[in-house]
């Protein structure tokens, strides 16, 4: 069952990336190889990466690389394409992306590997992600057909067909595979009763709550979500912290992008299958799906 690989792209990530470290190290079924590039960090991570590597040889494999400071989604691709490259002749049958602040308990990996074996239309699984938020873990509020990207883990056929992650400016690198992988008929999903910590709220490693949610708006419209859909995301995520303010700043980054015409950078069908499947979402939470 052990048959997969694992990829953590790492910049500046000594705050957090030990509890990673500890989690893998004590899975009961341990990845074939877990590649961990450090992504031109200026802190401690790659020492601390080299004291597990050194601690448990043949499991990890660290790898630098150089480029100019700062944080970009296209810099996390090109580190985890680097990591990629690494594993492609080794026989695994699924591959995952791995953030470098995440934490599980020792059976879960088992656990998602069991779920694939479970379905052979299963491309894409993880379980259910809990933020640190103001000194507590909040559960993610992800449908269940979607995974959180700091834990994606990929049946290689599926990683394939989507053409791997694109390397998108604004990020939703993630969405974009896992909105690819439903259009070639792949199931996505996360299970809910399959724990993971995540020990920094997603999208803050540089930006504030609120700077985090407008640029969620105009990463979602720039992979081409529907208006109706966004404007029902808003409303259902509205308590979230911060609440009312965050879903009102989503929106108008979300506006702010369609006023200036930004790019959708999806292809047109996958956009065209994208919002069809959102329609059909907000005609089953109206349950006006009869009327289909």
């Amino acid at each position: 069952m052990g048959d997969y690989v694992l990829i953590t792209a790492a910049h500046n990530e000594a705050a957090f990336i030990k509890k990673t470290c500890e989690s893998i190290v004590a899975q009961t079924v341990r990845p074939l190889k877990w590649i961990i590039v450090d992504d031109a960090s200026v802190d401690g991570t790659a020492s601390i990466v080299a004291r597990y590597r050194d601690a448990h040889p043949g499991l990890i494999e660290l790898l630098h690389i150089e480029r100019p400071p700062g944080r970009d989604f296209r810099n996390k691709v090109q580190a985890f394409n680097v990591g990629l490259a690494r594993v492609r002749q080794l026989g695994f049958v699924y591959v995952g992306n791995l953030d470098a602040d995440i934490s599980f308990e020792p059976d879960y990996y088992a656990k998602i590997l069991a779920q694939f074996e479970r379905d052979s239309k299963l491309g894409i699984a993880g379980g259910m992600v809990a933020s640190y938020i103001d000194g507590t873990f909040i559960r993610q509020n992800v449908a269940p057909d979607s995974v959180a990207g700091a834990v994606q883990l990929f049946r290689r056929q599926c990683f394939e067909d989507v053409g791997g992650y694109l390397p998108l400016w604004q990020g939703g690198i993630d969405a974009a595979a896992e909105i690819i992988a439903r259009r070639k008929g792949w199931t996505v999903q996360t299970f809910s009763d399959i724990s993971v910590l995540e020990h920094r709220r997603t999208g803050t490693a540089t930006s504030t709550p609120l700077s985090a949610r407008i640029k969620e708006g105009r990463r979602l419209y720039s992979l081409g979500y529907g208006f109706p859909f966004f404007l029902a995301r808003c409303l259902r995520r509205s308590m979230e912290r911060p609440r009312i303010i965050g879903s009102v700043i989503a929106l108008y980054g979300f506006l702010a992008s369609a006023l200036m015409r930004d790019p959708i950078v999806l292809p047109s069908d996958v956009v065209d299958y994208l919002r069809d499947e959102q329609r059909r979402k907000i005609l089953r939470l109206f349950k006006f799906d009869r009327f289909a």
